[in-house]
């Protein structure tokens, strides 16, 4: 056998071969050691962009932002719309922005870290963008409506939505009801809850209050808020009024549902006097309403609010915003009540939900164990 040396040319490329080969094996290390690293960035990117969910669930929600938009809030082109959003609710407040600027509008999306309370002011750079706006959506998880910020923006003719603790499931399918029959029905509550002054419920569960209305309006939450200065929620479907501080007086049991807690399995029942939640008690839920309220003192104990619903497309999901609207319920808010042209300011306003009520306006029934009988 002959033997053939190998050049010094041959050595080198050898050498460089094997170079070469370890480089690119190193590489191959490097690359599958990135490759979750990569992976997490992507998926954040298509969660922020939407694309993370079905291409159905996508329209679907573009859909319902379209309805909130052009329906709800006529935006028209060159309006200027701020969309003000946290983390956990951006696909949706993304949604919104981006059917926004098909509509012509000059569309703004922002991002606020979430809020610790329902009734906690945004930062002010925000409330300043706020009171600068034709028009203001709110898909954040917990509720701008009863701030500073969002009164200060109405005075200044912003038309605003907000949608605290919005869900996909919940935009879909409530935006998609029949807001003409739910303004409809909202308007003919408010003529009867405006037709006397004082309202008495009553519930299985043991509720038995008494409010005074005095000469404050019983405001329909239509889903439209088409003129300068109107707010309201999205999905909207409920008429309520602010009652006079100081004069409610009895129990409420809340069995249905309690924003900043959920859904009630154990009820909460509170004895009220003179307008005031002077003791709570239940289970858990009760205990993490007293948590939520003791730090800020007897304002938070203000009864602020007496709502019904008139949607009938809500559910009871736990979720305050679409509980409240459930047609044939009864809800009760404490604390905050300025922006119902109340006088208690406090950063707090928690609604609680009534099952199967029964309401008198003076001595006329006007809704019997959950059935609403105004026509």
């Amino acid at each position: 056998m002959k033997v053939v040396k190998k050049t010094a040319l041959q050595k080198t490329g050898s050498k460089a071969t094997k170079k070469v080969a370890a480089k690119a094996k190193n590489k191959s290390k490097i690359s599958k050691a990135r490759q979750p690293r990569k992976k997490a960035a992507v998926a954040g990117v298509a969660a922020a962009t939407g694309t993370s969910t079905t291409k159905k669930l996508v329209a679907q929600l573009e859909a319902a932002a379209r309805t909130a938009l052009e329906t709800c809030l006529a935006v028209k082109a060159g309006e200027t719309v701020l969309v003000i959003t946290d983390e956990p609710k951006r696909e949706i407040g993304m949604a919104i922005w981006r059917v926004a600027k098909t509509l012509g509008a000059e569309a703004m999306l922002a991002e606020i870290m979430p809020r610790s309370r329902n009734g906690e002011e945004p930062p002010a750079p925000i409330a300043a963008l706020m009171a600068a706006s034709s028009v203001v959506l709110c898909p954040t998880s917990k509720s701008l409506t009863h701030t500073a910020a969002r009164r200060e923006a109405c005075s200044h003719g912003a038309r605003i939505a907000t949608l605290p603790g919005i869900t996909e499931d919940m935009m879909i399918r409530c935006l998609a009801a029949d807001y003409n029959a739910i303004a409809e029905r909202s308007q003919r509550l408010s003529v009867a809850l405006e037709s006397g002054n004082e309202v008495h419920v009553t519930s299985p569960a043991g509720t038995d209050i008494r409010l005074i209305r005095g000469d404050r309006h019983a405001k329909p939450d239509t889903g439209f808020y088409l003129n300068p200065g109107e707010y309201g929620n999205l999905p909207a479907g409920e008429t309520f009024f602010a009652p006079i501080e100081g004069t409610a007086q009895g129990v409420i049991v809340f069995d249905g549902a309690m924003a900043g807690v959920g859904k009630v399995r154990t009820p909460i029942r509170i004895i009220v006097r003179d307008g005031i939640a002077v003791e709570i008690t239940g289970g858990t839920e009760a205990q993490k309403l007293n948590e939520l309220i003791d730090p800020l003192g007897v304002a938070a104990r203000n009864i602020a609010e007496l709502g019904i619903g008139t949607n009938d497309r809500a559910q009871i999901t736990g979720v305050i915003l679409e509980d409240e609207k459930v047609l044939g319920t009864v809800h009760i808010a404490l604390g905050d009540n300025m922006s119902m042209g109340g006088t208690v300011s406090v950063p707090s306003h928690l609604d609680g939900l009534i099952l199967q009520p029964t309401v008198y306006v003076d001595s006329r029934m006007i809704m019997e164990d959950g059935k609403l009988l105004v026509t």
